[in-house]
This record gives C-alpha cells, sequence and structure tokens, in this order.
C-alpha cells in the first residue's frame, strides 16, 4: 500500500505540469526523468503472486480471422507458472448440448501462457458458441461465427479504432457487443498504446483509476505483453471480444508513433536500443494476445494482411501500411520556415511530399491487393472494401485565419511559428503527414493500381485520426475512385477538442473543413463511439454512433449522422 500511495503521489505531482497534450515534445523529455525516479522504487513480482494461484481466465476469450469453414479461438490462462494443457469446445448452441468440435491446445511461458485454437470443418455464415477449460476452470462463453458463401442478402460491421485505456472507459467496446446489426468488428488499429502512465492522457487516467501498466513506456516483449493484458482484462473490452469475431488490423500505436520500416517517431536509439529488437516484440506480442492466424512457417510476420469474402456480397481487404513498405514521414517542423508563400507551399507538395518513390505499401502487399481486388471482381461481388488504417482522402486545412480563429491560448500567436493548424490553414497544406495525404505518390499509384484491375467503387474503411469522416476519394486526374468511411475513436479525444479549441470552435473547424475540402462531405472531432457499416445488395447504410461519455460507465448512445451509400456508374456516392 506504501508502494501505490507513493506512485499515486509522484504521478500527481507530476501531472499537475501537463495542462496540455504536449504530446510529442514534452512527455519525451519529460517520460525520462520519471523512469529515473520511478527506477528507485522497489519492483513487486507477479510471477511470484501467481505461484499459488489456481488457473483463471480474467482475460476473457476473443476469436476472429474467420474463413468460411474455420476461425481463431482465442483465450489466456493466469495462475499458472508452467506449462499446461488447456481444452477447448465449440457448440452450436450455447448449452453446449451439441458439441461442433473440441480439442487441447499445450499453453507455457514462452507464449505468455495465451492458447490459440484454429478450429476447422466448420459450415458457412453459421454462429457458434465456444469456451475453454484448464484443471476444471472453465473461461467465460464466446460466440462467433464463420464469413458466409452464395447469395448473403446483409452484412453488419462495426468500425473500431484509437481504444486508449488512459483516456476513458471503452463504452464503444460495451455498445459494439449489444449492437444484434454487427455481425463482425473491423478494428481498424490503435488497440493498444505504447505511452507510459505519465504520457498523454495521464490526468484523465489518474481520475478515473486507469493508469497505463506497466508503468513505462513499453519498450520489452514482456512490456508490451503487460500493456494487452490491462486492455484485455478491461470488462467492457472482455464483453466485445466474447461477444463478437475480430477482423483486425494495425497501426501504430501497437508498436510506437509514427513507425517506418527503419524506425519510428516516438523510438530513441540511444536510450530504447534497435527499433528492429522493439519492433519485433511488439508483432510477437500482438500475434500472441490476438485472435489471429500464425504466419505459414518462413512467412514475414511484419506482413500482416488478409482478404475476406462474405458470398458474393463483399470482399474485404486489409492493408498492412507500417511495417513493410512505408518510407519516412516527412515533418513540418523541418520546413516551417522554408514555407512563406503559396508557390513555396505548392512546391513542398509536389517536390518534398509527392516525392516518387515515398512508399506506403510494399510491392508484395499491392501484388496482393491487386490478386484480390481483381478477383473480386471477376466473380461479381458487389462490394469492395478496404481496411486501412489512416485516412485516405484529401483533407487540406481551411484558412481559418481567415475566419478569425486563433491557436487556443495565444491569440497574438504568428503563424509561422510553429507548424500548428492556423499556420496550416493559411497555406492550404494537409492536416496531417503520417496519412495517405503526406504520401500523395504512393496514393496516387493506389489509385493507379485499383483502376487497373478495372475497379473504381473502393469503399474505404479508415480509423487512426479521432474523428468520423464521410469522404469521396478522388485522383488526380479527377476519376472518382469511391468513398471513404472513417470512425472515431473508442476513448481518444479529438485533436481539435485535445489542442484546447472549445466545443463550439471544434465544430466550427469541422464545418469548415467540409465545406472548403472538395472530398469531404461531413467530418466531425466531438465524440468517441464507433461506426456501424451494414451493406445489402442493394445500397449500404452508415450509422455514425457516439457514446454520451467516457468518464462513467454509465452511458447513452446516439446516431449523430447517418450516410446511405449507392452504386454511381462504376464508382459510388451518398445519396
Amino acid at each position: 500500500m506504501a508502494l501505490f500511495t507513493a506512485v499515486v503521489t509522484f504521478f500527481k505531482q507530476l501531472c499537475a505540469k501537463f495542462t496540455e497534450r504536449k504530446f510529442i515534445e514534452v512527455i519525451y523529455v519529460k517520460r525520462r526523468q520519471v523512469l529515473n525516479g520511478i527506477a528507485s522504487l522497489p519492483i513487486l513480482s507477479t510471477a511470484k503472486l501467481a505461484a499459488d494461484t489456481a488457473p483463471s481466465f480474467v482475460h476473457g476469450v476473443a476469436s476472429g480471422d474467420p474463413d468460411q469453414e474455420s476461425l481463431v479461438i482465442w483465450t489466456r490462462v493466469s495462475g499458472l507458472t508452467k506449462g499446461q494443457s488447456v481444452s477447448w469446445q465449440l457448440a452450436s448452441d450455447s448449452r453446449f448440448s451439441q458439441i461442433v468440435s473440441h480439442g487441447n491446445e499445450t499453453t507455457n511461458l514462452y507464449q505468455d501462457y495465451t492458447v490459440k485454437a484454429i478450429v476447422g470443418g466448420l459450415e458457412p455464415g453459421k454462429r457458434y458458441f465456444y469456451r475453454f477449460n484448464c484443471q476444471g476452470v472453465s473461461s467465460p462463453i464466446g460466440r462467433t461465427r464463420t464469413l458466409p458463401t452464395g447469395d448473403v442478402d446483409r452484412l453488419g460491421l462495426a468500425l473500431a479504432s484509437c481504444s486508449n485505456y488512459a483516456f476513458g472507459f471503452f463504452n464503444g467496446y460495451d455498445a459494439i457487443a449489444r449492437d444484434d446489426a454487427v455481425d463482425f468488428v473491423l478494428h481498424l488499429g490503435d488497440y493498444i498504446y505504447e505511452y507510459a502512465a505519465t504520457g498523454w492522457g495521464a490526468q484523465t487516467a489518474l481520475a478515473l483509476n486507469r493508469a497505463h501498466t506497466p508503468i513505462n513506456e513499453i519498450v520489452s516483449l514482456q512490456d508490451y505483453r503487460e500493456r494487452h493484458a490491462q486492455y484485455k482484462a478491461d470488462p467492457d473490452s472482455r464483453r466485445m471480444h466474447a461477444a463478437k469475431p475480430l477482423l483486425l488490423i494495425w497501426d501504430d500505436h501497437e508498436s510506437a508513433n509514427n513507425p517506418w520500416v527503419g524506425g519510428a517517431q516516438n523510438h530513441q536509439p540511444d536510450e530504447e536500443g534497435r527499433w528492429i529488437d522493439r519492433r519485433d516484440s511488439a508483432i510477437r506480442a500482438y500475434y500472441e494476445w490476438m485472435p489471429i492466424r500464425e504466419p505459414n512457417t518462413g512467412a514475414d510476420r511484419k506482413a500482416f494482411w488478409r482478404s475476406y469474402q462474405f458470398g458474393n456480397l463483399a470482399t474485404l481487404i486489409n492493408l498492412e501500411s507500417r511495417h513493410t513498405g512505408r518510407s519516412k514521414q516527412i515533418d513540418y517542423a523541418d520546413h516551417v520556415h522554408q514555407i512563406t508563400s503559396k508557390a513555396e507551399a505548392a512546391a513542398f507538395q509536389h517536390d518534398i511530399l509527392g516525392a516518387p518513390g515515398r512508399t506506403m505499401l510494399s510491392a508484395h502487399m499491392e501484388s496482393f491487393l491487386s490478386d484480390e481486388l481483381k478477383r473480386s471482381k471477376r466473380e461479381g461481388t458487389a462490394w469492395r472494401l478496404i481496411g486501412n488504417a489512416i485516412p485516405m482522402a484529401r483533407t487540406p486545412v481551411p484558412n481559418l485565419e481567415a475566419m478569425g480563429i486563433t491557436m487556443p491560448g495565444d491569440p497574438g500567436a504568428v503563424p509561422g511559428v510553429s507548424a500548428d493548424l492556423i499556420w496550416k490553414g493559411k497555406w492550404g497544406l494537409p492536416l496531417y503527414l503520417d496519412t495517405w495525404d503526406g504520401y500523395p505518390w504512393a496514393r496516387e499509384k493506389l489509385y493507379s493500381l485499383c483502376a487497373a484491375c478495372g475497379v473504381a467503387d473502393l469503399l474505404v474503411l479508415t480509423g487512426d485520426s479521432h474523428s468520423f469522416w464521410a469522404n469521396t476519394l478522388t485522383s488526380n486526374d479527377g476519376q472518382n475512385l469511391g468513398i471513404e468511411i472513417g470512425t472515431a475513436g473508442i476513448t481518444s479525444p479529438g485533436d481539435f477538442i485535445e489542442q484546447g479549441f472549445d466545443q463550439s470552435t471544434a465544430e466550427q473547424i469541422d464545418g469548415a473543413f467540409a465545406a472548403q475540402a472538395p472530398d469531404i462531405r461531413w467530418t466531425s472531432n466531438l465524440y468517441q463511439g464507433y461506426v456501424r457499416l451494414v451493406l445489402t445488395v442493394a445500397g449500404g447504410t452508415t450509422d455514425y454512433i457516439a457514446v454520451s461519455t467516457v468518464n462513467d460507465r454509465e452511458y447513452q448512445t446516439s446516431i449523430v449522422r447517418q450516410e446511405r451509400i449507392a452504386r454511381d456508374g462504376q464508382s459510388l456516392k451518398f445519396v
């Protein structure tokens, strides 16, 4: 108890200094000071605490990565100190009177006592129930389903993203678990966050008793395992994972903020070791803790892309855009003083951002995407969905200075001193450079690949930005390539609110994006929640569902906007 009190007091003293996000510049410096202080505290041995406890399933169960006749079921057994056999059952009813399949898996310390089974020989498009047992102790019961074949009337997907434990309760997860219109959950990344307990979100975490564990920024394999364990043990997370099968994409925070093939913005080799070691630890923990199939022997674990076929109704192709093909991000800070005119801003976008060879996807990813798009088109599938971690549409910042908007807390700030929102808007520059907007050459290459496959009806499903989006996708030559639907964070706050703008101004900024950016139909950074997408052969309906709060477990949901999607010749349109 004395240790707990000391740590809490230490956090409160430190967090009092953080009244704004300051997210990258400040936390990067301060976290080193924090860890030096924490290093002097005694360490609790979780292995010793677990030595004499009975097996338990505190992290719940999960399922995912299905095809038409098989799927993955997952759990973790706590309380074990040596290798152990764990049995599982899959049934067609919740009372397990009709067992369809059963088996045993061995778990041990090497795999962090996680358990995965690939259950095969199943019927297409059917619901199942599953459970695990270890030494006579049964897990919670999970529900899952295989992919359908043939004629499919409807498909319901929940789009989730940006589930930061420190920023509040996972009420969005609970709402998804209760949403009967949802068949599968497409989690678009930022499933966990890597920051220290004193990092981004610390003040909210202290108020809600949701500080990150381990308390340091996660770097080692054990760190990533503990962070995954914390997220999986959350009661709302357990409900969603038990209720719905998952289709998964990773983004950046599963490893570190803004990675590329050679490093990451939030990785400092001098203090945190080699990037490839940290990246590989993050990926190993991800495979251990998520309901996904292991790669084939000798395959690249980083090549985490998938294609799912929902009968004749839809093809979903999930992209990998972090660890296999991405070039290093351009940083506005390196160019802010060089852009003092419209001509210089245009040259920056054309020559720096748009430099040929600045890739987003690997050649193998592109080849896989091309093959799957051609197959989907050839087979006459109605919808082609792209699971995409980061915003794809063009999002130039509107001229906020002309609207009389200034950065919060500094009305006399001079544009050009830093690359803030006002400065970007003055020159019509992209909102983010880590998204496809920061890789326009790669985006055009993607659009050309799709056009070469005879595909101009992409329905791109996007996470990352903590905002809801309804966008059109347009190439440089004006061709409509389809539609983008973006989901807000499960808990992560909208960027304009996080930057200190009041709600009215943040809403005004959202409106300016929609009014001034041709590709943006509607956006909002005001909410946390998820998107429910329901597809039929005739059309699609997108419900943007917000939770009333993430600061309390009592909440309500509301549909803040609905969009309908229909065919428009060879492409798609909002109606």
